[in-house]
């Protein structure tokens, strides 16, 4: 059986944060997928400039997100340790290592604690 693991880029396509008129945009790839249980799965999230630290969120239908990863690796209470994240600079990634059906949901990410240049 397949179903959806939904990924979308934080408001709508692309994180953008705006300070003095320069912005760091974050792009999610892929935008969508299906996965069948028992697979692997990654997300990643390119920065537009070098960033601190990643945070992922999931979101069930027709509730808030929640916050999963925090600190770029470091799980949210409460989250399988199926789930891990990585990366550093500009590059990120969220990985399921064996998908459960539970697990579908739409993943987002966000930057933390960095300025444009």
């Amino acid at each position: 059986m397949d179903f959806r693991v939904q990924i979308f880029s934080f408001l709508l396509i692309s994180i953008t944060v705006l300070v003095s008129s320069r912005e760091i945009v974050l792009t999610q790839s892929p935008t969508t997928m299906a996965a069948s249980p028992g697979e692997k799965v990654t997300i990643t999230c390119r920065a537009s400039s070098s960033v601190s630290y990643m945070y992922w969120y999931q979101q069930m239908s027709n509730a808030s997100p929640k916050l999963w990863i925090y600190d770029t690796s470091k799980l949210a209470s409460g989250v399988p340790d199926r789930f891990s994240g990585s990366g550093s600079g500009t590059s990120y990634s969220l990985t399921i290592n064996t998908m459960e059906t539970e697990d579908a949901a739409t993943y987002y990410c966000q930057q933390c604690c960095s300025t444009p240049p």
